[in-house]
This record gives C-alpha cells, sequence and structure tokens, in this order.
C-alpha cells in the first residue's frame, strides 16, 4: 500500500495549504483596510502568495514530488485565492461583478468536467499555458487594485476588460482540451480516488 503521507506531506502540497491560510488573513486586512500601508500589507500577502505558487511548483518538479494530490491542491488555492480576491475588489468595485459572473461559470464548468474525467479514472495532467498567462494577468491586475485604492474608475474598467478577455481565451483553451482529447487529459496512476472501474 502506498504510504498516503509521502503523496500528501510534500513541500508543494504544504505550501499550496499555506496559500490556503493567507486567504482569511487578507480577507480580513482588506476589507477593514483605511491607511495606506493597510492595503499595502494585503498586497505583499498577495505577493506571499504568489511566490509561494511559483516555488512550490519548482520544488515539485526539482525534487520529483509531484504528486495526484498536488494536482488538485495546487489549483484549488490558486482559484480560491482569486474568487476570494475579486470578490473583495468587487464589492469596493461593482463592475467587477462581469468578473465574477465570468470566473464562477468558467471554473464550474472545469469542476464538472474535471469530476466527468476523474470518474472514468483520467486526470488533468497540469494548467494550459493559456490558463497560467491568464491567472498572471488576472494577479498582476488585481494586485494593482488592492495596492492602489484611489484609481481612475476609466484604469479600473480597462484592467476589468483586459482580465475579461484573458480569462475567455482561457475558457475557451479548456473547453478545447476537454472536448477533444487532449493528451492532458491522462490516466490516474497509483491514486486512491475511486472511479467507475475501481470503486471504493
Amino acid at each position: 500500500m502506498k504510504d498516503w503521507k509521502k503523496d500528501i506531506l510534500t513541500i508543494p502540497n504544504l505550501l499550496s495549504l499555506f496559500r490556503l491560510l493567507l486567504i482569511p488573513v487578507y480577507i480580513m486586512i482588506y476589507l477593514n483596510a483605511v491607511t495606506p500601508s493597510d492595503y499595502c500589507l494585503a498586497a505583499g500577502i498577495l505577493a506571499v502568495s504568489c511566490l509561494t505558487d511559483l516555488i512550490d511548483g519548482k520544488i515539485a518538479r526539482h525534487f520529483n514530488m509531484i504528486s495526484n494530490t498536488g494536482k488538485i491542491l495546487d489549483p484549488l488555492a490558486d482559484k480560491a485565492t482569486q474568487f476570494a480576491l475579486i470578490i473583495c475588489l468587487a464589492i469596493k468595485y461593482p463592475v467587477l461583478l462581469i468578473l465574477v459572473a465570468l470566473f464562477v461559470i468558467k471554473e464550474c464548468f472545469q469542476l464538472i468536467q474535471g469530476y466527468l474525467i476523474l470518474r472514468k479514472g483520467k486526470i488533468l495532467s497540469g494548467a494550459i499555458l493559456a490558463g497560467k498567462i491568464s491567472t498572471a494577468v488576472l494577479f498582476i491586475s488585481l494586485i494593482i487594485m488592492v495596492m492602489i485604492p484611489n484609481l481612475k474608475m476609466q484604469v479600473i474598467y480597462i484592467l476589468t476588460g483586459i482580465d475579461c478577455i484573458f480569462l475567455l481565451i482561457s475558457f475557451i483553451g479548456y473547453a478545447r482540451v476537454y472536448f477533444t482529447h487532449s493528451p492532458m487529459i491522462q490516466e490516474i496512476k497509483q491514486c486512491n480516488i475511486p472511479t467507475e472501474d475501481n470503486p471504493q
């Protein structure tokens, strides 16, 4: 039997858990921010989250710590952080509600498709390039909105529009992966997740 601790308690996975723990800290600081230093602190927390996201991927690849748990936990931390960030900003800038809607639709689509292929004993091997670029653009633009609380609304509109465009491109990219039998959809190996062919 495979030692589950070796699959779960790895440095990359612990970093992903750390990013999840940073979310309520960020929310509390941002929603109660008053001074410029408060907003900079909130932005700093997001920067730390982004940095750990880059580090855990490099560690996983360099030290061969890639695991099925990590393939689920890492994107979960990313999406949860993005969602919390967008919601917090939408409270201040209602125009971001369109970004919230697009984000939710895209993530629900990926969640449903991910579940469907999981039931067949398969999993998406990793993020597509369009998804990585979209995530980077989204984080950068949203961190700017957090760090500079007095941005002109014209700038907010532009940043929101850019985010929506990249998010839509990512959405289309993932739809192609799921509907065209992409090689990125791979069989689950040495995984204890139940499937239709291997119920537990």
